[in-house]
């Protein structure tokens, strides 16, 4: 509830004392304006005779439907103006009247103090550029005025004035919001508040939201980009003649809504805070989301017919997904994740101080014009206690969960007190709605066709691989690529304590697929299986792959027990932090403690890194290693030449190269698969045309979706519809020559491409008449 709404009080105030806050809390409930001091000289004067009052303040909120708030450096401008009204309107002996002539020239003095009184003195509470730039305009004219009168009653009226003048200006001219505006006074009208546009930007927040939004486009800020989602935000990427780092800055459509609509908004959410969702709700988020979605819109229309206002059901729908948003949604937070360019979102403490950060697809690491409140932050970490089961709190300061909105799949991490000592704080990582797969990630430049025909073999011969990687590498989106490339006919168990990987989306496409969720390892005893219970458990469950979100521990030891014991015939693979191949099993052997001798149950090493440019303002994903673990060292991997590198990152190309090792067949973990293969047993050049063979098919995919500008064709769907066909025809061309003949093979998967490519252009010009 408004602070105002039990007792309106046109221009009352309020002081709020939060935290290390001072608030003044400006009812404007029943003004018939919109509240602004950049554009109201009404709202600046009435504000600086409130904090000549309270000249502690920090903060200023004008309340009127939505919160407009000024923050602590705009509220200190304010306050220093306030400071110098209150000490100037002591100096008596220098404004009075008869100190600035009296009745020794009744004509000139009357002039002059009606001037400095009423043109320049009470200009300074509503426009204080306004008043210092009369006083200096007056100054040259008595200075001219000086300079002509040769009588001593009036040098000495003028010198007064003169004097009275330049107190205020020198008190005015070192003011910050004179410095700022320096450059934009030389011909400045008075009354005009532009410049106030430019020093003043306050964030705005509906009554019924949390969250702060600065609304106004930044005044030095160049537009690179636009763009609107689905939902109706508009997105402008700004960026800064003075800085490195770009502002993603959001409009989302509650902040565009007619004042009818947020009138009706107000109300619904009024009424709806009535009922509380129960934690037992929270075990199906979907189910409660509609439950609320129907409330609402049975609500808004109702209130809409009684307030006789018009509104249509396509509206009525999308102001209960409003309603949805900020009741038992995560308000602004679900607006970000519905752009897929978002990747990372962080929300730092202490709350309400700090804008949103996050991390754009194309532009990298961006500020954004959002700023979450505390209230809504302790919100969030509710719903996720309830939604994970997790705990939060002093005992237990992290909590890492995932979560599954509307508009997108997000993994969540939460820290609070006393690990932060500032209170809560965010990271939302985004998970595409769709698993990635290796064409995407050619189109992308993470890895060259031949890395991603050299992968697409070691998964059909069944190797053990981990991906390894630092914080953002791309690790688990790459994992996921992987599990695309295997075959549709085998198990899969995936096993995460954080869900990632994209589990229903490939079971929908047909794959046997099934998600374990364990323990967090950051976590403490909770109902959940741990981690290494879980992966000797997927042993008793049948012959499957085996696939573990991340490595973090020491589930690490039952991993390599599993790897050991399926290498042979199934696909293991995992992610785990490290940034070479020496990293990780320095990471696996001494960190976590697997003996050397079973880290040799790894056979591949794929390093993806962030790649920085020169400059070091883009940053782009690749895959920098495809590392091979051979099996005659003892003691030091890296010493005995236990790691053969097949493929390397090579900077001035910007690609993966094939090594010398993998060129003249050199890889024991290639000639293992192929000892098993009749088609390429003693015969390497056999083995590296069926890797070349792979590659150039997803070359040609990743060519024919460039051409005919749709990326669906490097969508899973496709992807494993041309795989599958890659195995069918391979199949039909051995059984007729008796052989993998690679041309062959080529040309007809080419010539089913072209046909199936054909039948989607005939089926869509059905559709569209």
């Amino acid at each position: 509830m408004s602070l105002f709404e039990q007792t309106p009080n046109v221009c009352g105030y309020q002081v709020v004392k939060d935290g290390e806050e001072t608030i003044i809390y400006v009812n404007c409930t029943e003004c018939g304006f919109y509240p602004s001091l950049e554009d109201s000289p009404n709202c600046f004067s009435k504000l600086i005779d409130k904090l000549t009052e309270n000249p502690g303040a920090t903060k200023v909120i004008f309340s009127q439907k939505r919160d407009i708030e000024y923050d602590n450096a705009q509220t200190l401008m304010l306050v220093e103006v306030a400071n110098i009204y209150k000490y100037l309107l002591r100096q008596k002996q220098v404004f009075g009247y008869y100190a600035l002539g009296g009745s020794q020239c009744n004509m000139c003095t009357d002039k002059r103090y009606t001037e400095i009184n009423t043109d320049v003195f009470n200009l300074i509470k509503s426009d204080p550029l306004g008043a210092y730039v009369t006083a200096k305009r007056l100054m040259r004219r008595e200075r001219i005025q000086l300079e002509k009168t040769g009588e001593d009653e009036c040098v000495r009226c003028i010198k007064n004035y003169l004097t009275a003048l330049n107190l205020i200006v020198k008190t005015l001219e070192n003011t910050k919001i004179i410095t700022l505006s320096k450059n934009y006074l030389e011909g400045y009208r008075v009354g005009d508040r532009w410049v106030y546009r430019d020093i003043f930007h306050p964030v705005i927040k509906p009554d019924f939201m949390f969250t702060k939004l600065m609304s106004n486009y930044p005044s030095h800020g160049e537009e690179i980009d636009h763009y609107t989602l689905e939902s109706g935000t508009e997105i402008t990427i700004f960026k800064f003649p003075d800085q490195v780092q770009y502002m993603y800055h959001m409009v989302p459509p509650e902040f565009t809504l007619s004042e009818e609509k947020y009138e009706l908004l107000d109300m619904a959410r009024k009424i709806m805070g009535e009922h509380k969702p129960k934690e037992e709700d929270f075990t199906d988020p979907e189910r409660m989301r509609e439950v609320f979605f129907n409330i609402g819109f049975d609500l808004v229309n109702e209130l809409a017919t009684h307030r006789k206002i018009n509104i249509t059901s396509k509206e009525t729908k999308r102001l209960a997904n409003i309603l949805v948003r900020y009741s038992v949604g995560f308000g602004l937070i679900e607006v970000l994740l519905e752009d897929e360019n978002v990747q990372d979102i962080s929300i730092n403490s202490p709350m309400g101080q700090v804008p949103i950060y996050l991390v754009h697809n194309i532009y990298d690491d961006c500020v954004t014009n959002i700023m979450p409140t505390k209230k809504e932050s302790e919100s969030w970490a509710s719903k996720l206690r309830m939604i994970s089961g997790r705990p939060l709190d002093e005992a237990d300061p992290i909590l890492d969960t995932e979560l599954e909105l509307p508009c997108a799949s997000t993994r969540v991490s939460v820290i609070t007190n006393p690990l932060n000592p500032t209170g809560l704080a965010y990271s939302f990582r985004r998970h595409r709605s769709k698993p990635w797969t290796l064409p995407l990630f050619i189109k992308q430049g993470m890895i060259d066709p031949i890395g991603a025909g050299l992968l697409s073999f070691l998964v059909d011969g069944t190797r053990t691989m981990l991906i390894a990687g630092t914080r953002g590498s791309g690790k688990s989106s790459f994992l996921s690529s992987l599990l695309v490339e295997i075959m549709r006919r085998y198990r899969i168990i995936t096993i995460e304590d954080t869900l990632e990987l994209p589990v229903s989306a490939l079971r929908n496409l047909g794959f046997n697929i099934q998600g374990m969720k364990v323990a967090s390892a950051l976590g403490r005893e909770s109902s959940e299986m741990n981690a290494s219970e879980g992966i000797r458990s997927t042993l008793r469950l049948g012959d499957s792959s085996l696939i573990v979100g991340e490595v973090r521990s020491a589930e690490a030891v039952a991993l390599y027990e599993a790897m050991r014991v399926g290498a042979a015939a199934n696909v293991v693979a995992g992610t785990i932090h490290g940034d070479s191949p020496y990293g990780v099993y320095d990471r696996v052997v001494h960190d976590i403690g697997v003996p050397k001798t079973s880290f040799k149950a790894t056979d591949i090493l794929i390093i993806a890194n962030p790649v920085k440019s020169a400059d070091g303002m883009s940053r782009r994903r690749r895959v920098t290693q495809i590392t091979e673990v051979r099996k005659h060292w003892e003691e030091d991997p890296l010493a005995e030449g236990g790691f053969g590198d097949l493929m390397t990152y090579d900077s001035k190309e910007d690609k993966l190269v094939v090594t010398d090792d993998l060129k003249n067949g050199d890889s024991d973990v290639l000639k293992s698969i192929a000892a098993n293969i009749k088609d390429f047993a003693g015969d390497w050049e056999a083995l590296w045309q069926n890797i070349m063979l792979r590659g150039n098919i997803k070359a040609k995919l990743v060519e024919y979706a460039e051409k005919t500008d749709n990326d669906e064709l490097l969508e899973a769907p496709f992807v494993i519809k041309c795989n599958d066909m890659f195995h069918l025809i391979s199949e039909n061309v051995k059984n007729e020559t008796g052989k993998l003949d690679t041309d062959a093979i080529y040309k007809e998967w080419v010539k089913w491409l072209d046909m199936e490519l054909g039948k989607s252009k005939l089926r869509f010009i059905d559709e569209d008449g």
